[in-house]
C-alpha cells in the first residue's frame, strides 16, 4: 500500500506527481527544485539555490515521519559541473556521514531554469 506525502515546506509539484510517495516503510520523493514555499521565489546564485533545495528536500522527508540520516541514497542534477564543489560543501551541512549513496548529473535544464534539483530514498 502507498501513502501521498506532502508538505508546504517544500515546493508543491508543479505537474502531475506527487512530492513524494512512501511504501513498505521506504520513502521515495520526486525532484525538488530549490522554490522558496513561502514566497515561490527562486534565489539567484548557486550556493543559495543548493541551500534551498537541500532544505525543501529534507523538509519532505521529515514531513513522511522519516529524518534526514534515514536517508540512503539522493540524486543531485546540476546545470553546471563546474558547480560540483560548491553543491558538496552545501551537500555536507545538510549529510554527515555516513553519507548517503549519490549520483550527480549535469543536465541541459532543469525546470524553472534553476541551477540543480535533488531527490532521495529514505526508510523510516
Amino acid at each position: 500500500m502507498q501513502k501521498v506525502i506532502s508538505t508546504d515546506k517544500a515546493p508543491a509539484a508543479i505537474g502531475p506527481y506527487s512530492q513524494a510517495i512512501e511504501v513498505n516503510g521506504m520513502v521515495y520523493t520526486s525532484g525538488v527544485i530549490p522554490v522558496d514555499p513561502a514566497t515561490g521565489n527562486i534565489a539567484e546564485g548557486v550556493e543559495a539555490q543548493a541551500e534551498q533545495a537541500f532544505k525543501n528536500l529534507c523538509n519532505l522527508v521529515e514531513e513522511s515521519g522519516s529524518k534526514v540520516e534515514n536517508i540512503i541514497k539522493t540524486t543531485v542534477f546540476i546545470k553546471e559541473m563546474n558547480d560540483f564543489g560548491t553543491i558538496n560543501e552545501i551537500y555536507k551541512k545538510y549529510f554527515k556521514e555516513p553519507f548517503p549513496a549519490r549520483s550527480c548529473v549535469e543536465v541541459a535544464r532543469l525546470p524553472k531554469d534553476v541551477l540543480l534539483e535533488v531527490e532521495a530514498i529514505a526508510f523510516k
